[in-house]
């Protein structure tokens, strides 16, 4: 008698992680339930279940028919207390930092790669020593030499007497002024490296899981990060290092904060420097001399910590350089000392006059920025060519067209707040012009100013293109609505209401062929600024008198413009930040643009905003690790929008034998609409290869009218269903029995509202199926099986 065939073992507990996306959601919202308990995790980030389910591992046989749903909160790394508001002063050390992931997929081009990253180091440098010489010429400049340096100025601002060359007082000589104004600049560098310190304890410091074996590739010696083939299946995404980035982090804040201080002590000692030399008096030039060479000796130095290393992924890096990161910030900072004590040194007869020396300081940063924003245009297309990918943005220009933005930004920032502080103390006057009570900012921030509304008009011709562009698809859309739904009666509002949000939802993969334009407009709009302010030394309105009625008044309109611009924004952008802080709604509006923005981590600046991804992304990888091991059940981490980013991430850190057992459904997801266009070199189409080669399985729902998520792709490679879309939005066209109330267009959000929600995830706990108690015990990490014609192992 043959033996009996045995019935296969009922299936192990199946758990649910939700991962909610961008603007944050309660652990309420997320579970559907008022009550929430909280499983781990602390205030910051955890995971949370129903208290019906607090105990479900002890009672599987109530979840036969439904997965265990826990949810995983972390809103609170972007939106939480008020001082998240002071991030927005950090905004173009982000957007610099964004440059530095987007670059293009690179195979065997160490050197290449390498010049891509010391070039992104070097634009985000340059960013802080702008920063920090804008602070200079509001404190130093504007206030402590000019204004100071003029009695009718001076006598309008009483907190300004003691420092009033009029009132002859001790502090009244111009080096003492300036050594008590450099008290500004150099808090706002301690305070720059004392928050990058901090926020790294609070949400950078989360150390990976050990164990898993490193990858033979490199970012940083230009192997192709997405390279899926025998030995190394993951993307950069799961190597052991990539997210503790602590050695390069500390590097950074040290040569950043050290390159501030010496940026204050330039500013303080230079015009004390020229003065001796023009006119000798009772302090020793040698001084000066010496305070000049230990200045170009430390820049030097800075230059070679920012060039030297850059990011270490290939395993965990625990080291620090710590002679590095102590004595290089406090040797700088000594220098500040020496110099604010050099400049205060007692000169009869130095009296200010004019503006500070060092104003063509703010050109040769921008011309700098310019020539590194082209270098790096041309390293960029270099890879491109190399391993072209038709669905990265801009032909692999997106890093420099990002870059480009966040110098512009910054210039505007730093120019904002110069014109303002300048227009605030002239009082009527309007600095630079005739009558003024001061000269004013530099002269290239006026340049500056007046090209804004030229950048500004440039804009209105592709936005307006791009608006009939919209209108002509969504009336081309409007009969495929009606055959899609069939509609007894069709109702023309409703259909043009749908065809448009369809429309418009495309709109997103426009957004390159607008940002780019303008970048390129920048970029030569900068260009001739710094080349106007060099050429004439004057403001627009002034440079163009005699050159025609018509540029005349044009010039004085783009300046007069352009400078009201600049101050409007800047009112606004410290409106915004004071209403953020107390306000928990408008925080949250900024926690979205954190969202996207610090995913990725600091990598060119170390003043950026803190990654949250390596506090979030251990987090998930931990609790998958532990619960499978635990159990071994089957595991669906389920992802919406910027969750689904964070879910892809933690399963490419998984081990393989983790990655058995887990399931990958995403929703609303950006992970190939726009990681995977913008950063190629991380989400392109060979990393999500290879993660869809190493995950159990992998399911992606989408819809027309989400302006967000978008397909993976895979539909073209055999038995890769990876996709599943678009689903119908909105389920019902009109009015009906079952649907008396108008049904909303979700778009966006709401996934789980579509019946084929459900449906998706009971498929992928179906084909991650039961795990024998002997093929769990056999089970070792190694590659991954090939999968069937099916798309299943």
């Amino acid at each position: 008698m043959p033996p009996a065939t045995q019935a296969p073992p009922p299936p192990g507990p199946a758990l649910e992680l939700l991962v909610h996306g961008v603007g944050g959601a309660t652990p309420q919202e997320m579970l559907e339930d008022p009550r929430v308990v909280r499983i781990t995790g602390d205030t910051t980030a955890a995971i949370y279940r129903r208290p019906a389910d607090t105990d479900a591992e002890q009672h599987p046989e109530r979840y036969r028919d439904r997965p265990i749903e826990e949810a995983y909160c972390w809103s609170n790394l972007t939106s939480g207390n008020g001082s998240r508001a002071l991030w927005l002063l950090l905004l173009p050390f982000m957007v610099v930092n964004l440059a530095h992931w987007m670059r293009p997929t690179a195979r065997a081009r160490t050197r290449t790669v390498r010049l891509y990253g010391v070039l992104v180091r070097l634009v985000a440098l340059s960013l802080t020593v702008l920063l920090t010489a804008s602070v200079c010429e509001v404190a130093l400049d504007l206030t402590a030499w000019q204004c100071a340096g003029v009695a009718d100025c001076s006598g309008r601002r009483s907190w300004l007497g003691f420092l009033s060359s009029a009132q002859g007082g001790w502090w009244s000589q111009p080096g003492r002024r300036l050594a008590v104004a450099a008290l500004v600049p150099t808090a706002l560098v301690g305070l720059l490296w004392f928050l990058s310190n901090r926020t790294w304890s609070a949400y950078e410091s989360q150390r990976p899981l050990t164990g898993s074996a490193p990858d033979e590739a490199d970012p940083e010696t230009g192997d192709d990060p997405g390279a899926a083939d025998a030995t190394a299946s993951r993307s950069a995404l799961g190597r052991p290092g990539f997210w503790y980035g602590r050695r390069l982090v500390a590097r950074l804040r040290a040569a950043h904060t050290a390159a501030g201080f010496l940026t204050v002590a330039a500013s303080v000692a230079g015009a004390a420097i020229r003065h001796d030399r023009a006119a000798p008096g009772p302090v020793p030039g040698v001084l000066g001399g010496f305070i000049e060479v230990a200045l170009v000796l430390g820049a030097l130095v800075v230059l070679w910590v920012v060039c030297r290393r850059g990011r270490s992924e290939r395993r965990l890096d625990n080291r620090l350089d710590r002679a590095l990161i102590t004595y290089l910030p406090g040797a700088a900072l000594t220098l500040l000392v020496l110099a604010a004590v050099y400049a205060a040194l007692s000169r009869p007869g130095w009296a200010s006059a004019g503006a500070l020396p060092g104003h063509a300081a703010f050109g040769i940063v921008t011309l700098v920025q310019v020539l590194l924003v082209v270098l790096l245009a041309a390293v960029s297309l270099g890879l491109y060519r190399r391993t072209p990918e038709p669905r990265t943005v801009l032909y692999g220009l997106g890093g420099p067209v990002v870059a480009m933005l966040a110098c512009a930004l910054g210039g505007v920032m730093t120019g904002g707040v110069a014109q303002w502080v300048a227009d605030w103390l002239d009082g009527s006057g309007t600095p630079g012009m005739a009558g003024a009570l001061i000269e004013g900012p530099p002269v290239l921030l006026s340049w500056q100013a007046a090209v804004i509304p030229v950048l500004l008009v440039l804009l209105v011709i592709p936005g307006i293109l791009l608006l009939v562009r919209t209108w002509l698809k969504a009336r081309a859309l409007e009969p495929e609505v009606d055959r899609e739904y069939g509609p007894k009666q069709p109702d023309p509002a409703r259909t043009r209401q749908i065809a448009r949000i369809r429309a418009t939802a495309a709109l997103t993969d426009s957004a390159p062929w607008i940002i780019g334009p303008i970048a390129g407009a920048a970029l030569l709009l900068g260009a001739a600024a710094v080349g106007g302010a060099w050429a004439s030394g004057k403001v627009p309105g002034e440079a163009m008198k005699g050159s025609g009625p018509f540029a005349e008044a044009v010039a004085r309109a783009a300046q007069s413009t352009g400078s009201w611009m600049i101050g409007f924004g800047f009112i606004l952008f410290v409106t915004w930040g004071r209403r953020a802080y107390r306000d928990a709604s408008a925080r949250r509006t900024i926690g979205i643009l954190w969202d996207v923005g610090t995913f990725w981590p600091r990598a060119a600046h170390p003043f950026a905003p803190p990654c949250y991804a390596e506090r979030a992304v251990p987090d998930l990888v931990s609790r998958m690790s532990g619960w499978t091991g635990r159990t071994g059940g089957r595991l669906v981490i389920s992802g919406h929008s910027q969750g689904s980013v964070l879910a892809a991430s933690a399963v490419w850190q998984l081990p393989a034998r983790t990655r058995g057992r887990v399931a990958l459904l995403t929703y609303g997801s950006p992970i190939e609409r726009l990681y995977g266009r913008w950063f190629p070199a991380y989400f392109g189409p060979g990393p999500l290869h290879g993660l869809h080669r190493t995950v159990r399985c992998w399911r992606n729902l989408w819809r027309a009218t989400d302006p967000i998520g978008g397909r993976v792709g895979f539909d073209e490679v055999p038995g890769a269903a990876v996709d599943c879309g678009p689903l119908k939005d909105p389920l019902v066209y009109g009015r009906t029995p079952e649907h008396p109330l108008p049904e909303p267009v979700l778009g966006h959000f709401d996934y789980q509202a579509d019946p084929g929600f459900a449906e998706e995830r009971a498929a992928l706990l179906d084909r991650l199926g039961p795990v024998l108690p002997h093929q769990a015990a056999a089970e070792k990490p190694g590659p991954v099986p090939s999968r069937s014609p099916s798309g299943d192992r």
